[in-house]
């Protein structure tokens, strides 16, 4: 039963990750893309800390601590945030799902380029792959041949994620995601505050009247984003990373179909060939040799150890 409890979070964390997609594409036509940004983290942000007040979990980090975070804020809530809302205001749910999920992949290439980690040819093949996957999607996945602003700033938004990962690894050594989480989110949301100053003096700010539109942004940061964030920790702990990651092959297919029912997106050829390069190349990538076990002597009858 235990088990069972694990594959549906994992699959509920799936469909709400694919679903986020849409349902911010969805909530743009009616806020502007920083403001709508902004308002989410102010949200998630409230959510993850009554969480940590609650369990009384939280520790104060150290100085050095304090520095990674603000890099982890600038990098994967300021900038990916920024950069997501606004490319995905040109471009669909399924473009943005699928360049997102390249994401493993770039940390990768940034780990071997800034921490000179180990990249073997197994690694090399999936990125070409994957790379492969994101050129059709963004070349020929648009409503004309090119490459449109959207998805430029969609890539810009993943290499945004994929910088802080890199920091994250290195934080979650000595804190939990979980403290991460809630610390990088809440450091991000304060920097995000000029930003929304801007867009208003701009005049380029807007929100909805609708009050189902703020009911749909609350859902979405809340249970899209904080439980699904929490879910997903437990099933990685549950069922291990390498079953877990599996799930994640499944969100851009379902923001493609969503899309197409719900925003009337058409489904492109491309964006399915793209799409199975992507998560072919990232399968690729994380794939474990399986190392051969030295063959035991023959032996006769024996008794094993309690």
């Amino acid at each position: 039963m235990a088990d069972r409890t694990v594959f549906l979070k994992l699959w509920a964390v799936s469909l709400l990750w694919g679903g986020n997609y849409v349902a911010s594409a969805y909530m743009l036509r009616d806020f502007s893309p920083i403001f709508l940004s902004f308002a989410r983290l102010v949200v998630m942000s409230l959510f993850l800390i009554s969480v940590a007040i609650i369990n009384k979990s939280m520790r104060w980090p150290t100085k050095r601590e304090w520095g990674l975070l603000l890099i982890v804020g600038i990098t994967g809530t300021l900038i990916n945030q920024l950069f997501y809302f606004t490319g995905l205001q040109e471009s669909t749910p399924g473009n943005a799902a699928l360049i997102i999920a390249l994401s493993p992949i770039t940390t990768t290439l940034l780990a071997r380029i800034f921490l000179k980690e180990m990249f073997t040819a197994q690694k090399l093949v999936g990125a070409i792959v994957a790379l492969v996957g994101v050129v059709c999607i963004v070349l020929f996945g648009g409503k004309e041949l090119g490459i449109s602003h959207g998805d430029v700033f969609l890539l810009a938004a993943m290499l945004g994620m994929s910088a802080s990962l890199l920091f994250i690894r290195k934080l979650t050594s000595a804190m939990s995601a979980y403290e991460v989480t809630i610390y990088s989110t809440v450091i991000g949301t304060i920097l995000m505050s000029p930003a929304v100053a801007v867009e208003a003096v701009a005049g380029d700010l807007h929100a909805s009247d609708q009050l189902m539109m703020w009911v749909l942004l609350v859902c979405v940061a809340v249970i899209g984003q904080g439980l699904a964030g929490f879910w997903w920790n437990s099933g990685i702990a549950a069922a291990g990373a390498s079953v877990s990651a599996m799930f994640m092959n499944i969100p851009p297919f379902i923001a493609i179909i969503v899309s197409h029912f719900v925003l009337g997106d058409p489904i492109l050829l491309t964006q399915i060939g793209g799409g199975i390069l992507i998560l072919t190349g990232v399968a690729i990538t994380n794939m474990k040799r399986k190392r051969r076990l030295p063959r035991e002597p023959k032996a006769g009858l024996g008794v094993k150890g309690a």
